[in-house]
């Protein structure tokens, strides 16, 4: 299942994917009413497991009866597809290339930090500059979306947590993240963490160890890569998280990123994002992500 979030009047709205477009899923909720049951948001969606996703199937079955219910997706204002998560949690220096760019040995242990809910933002959404930075950077990420709370679980298990997967972008101002040992503050400005356009469910994606991701800016390739390089793959991260703190419905796990971020050019050549540059994210089977970035 492909799933979006988009605005309405009266706040986030859930939509589903399909070749029709975007169904309005508690405007069909409301015309087929023996679907009631069905989620009308990401979060029941997210927290009812499997017996959710079959009522939502179910219902966008029938939601084909009727074309009204299904919107073009270019002319919706789509929001961060998982709006409300209780924690971002993100790796640091999670590539092997990425590493060696910037001549640090390879972690032993994954590197977290955070990033608040403030910095979401949705596919197609500015992200404001920070006039207190100069140097801010992109770094493509393949978003982990945590479908059951997960404690203690073993490597072996803990891709059947995973309710999903996005493309995410990790936008980092660099003087502020290195003026201190602690990176938060460099991390969690306004708008700096992308997540969309689309909610791929895990059974659709397969092998999040094996995915194609790529960072345009103004069109231009900048980073190219795959998420085999990954020092810690996916099960080994979540696993590690929840011997330390749980994880829950709908939080969010941002893996780390490739070689190519602008932190790893030789300093000579380090041309900082700008006013009005584009940056996309790209991530096989996940869609495209673009923002554009505006002086605040």
């Amino acid at each position: 299942m492909i799933t979006v979030s988009f605005y309405k009047q009266d706040g986030i709205a859930l939509g589903v994917r399909t070749e029709r477009g975007i169904l309005d899923v508690q405007a069909a909720a409301s015309r087929f009413t023996e679907w009631s049951d069905a989620p009308v948001t990401i979060e029941a969606l997210i927290d009812g497991g499997d017996k959710s996703r079959q009522l939502l199937d179910k219902l966008t079955d029938a939601a084909y009866q009727d074309e009204s219910l299904f919107l073009q997706e270019e002319e919706l204002e789509l929001a961060p597809v998982v709006p409300k998560p209780s924690k971002i949690v993100c790796v640091g220096l999670n590539y092997r290339k990425h590493a060696d760019e910037c001549n640090l040995p390879y972690p032993e242990t994954p590197i977290l930090f955070s990033k608040f809910a403030n910095a979401l933002a949705g596919h197609g959404e500015d992200v404001p500059l920070p006039k207190e930075s100069e140097k801010i950077d992109y770094e493509a990420e393949l978003a982990i979306v945590i479908g059951k709370r997960a404690s203690n679980v073993t490597e072996e298990e803990a891709l059947s947590y995973v309710y999903g997967y996005c493309s995410a972008n990790d936008v980092s101002a660099r003087d502020l993240q290195f003026a201190t040992s602690q990176w938060l503050l460099g991390k969690t400005c306004d708008k700096f963490c992308p997540i969309g356009p689309y909610l791929v469910s895990a059974d659709e994606v397969g092998n999040p160890d094996q995915l194609q991701i790529r960072t345009y800016v103004n069109g231009e390739l900048r980073q190219n890569s795959n998420t085999s390089d990954m020092i810690f793959s996916c099960s080994q991260i979540i696993s590690y998280i929840s011997r330390h703190f749980p994880l829950l419905p709908g939080d969010v796990i941002l893996t780390g990123t490739p070689e190519g971020v602008i932190t790893g050019f030789p300093v000579e050549k380090q041309v900082w994002l700008k006013d009005q540059d584009v940056v996309s994210v790209e991530i096989e089977k996940l869609g495209r992500l673009t923002n554009t970035f505006r002086q605040a």
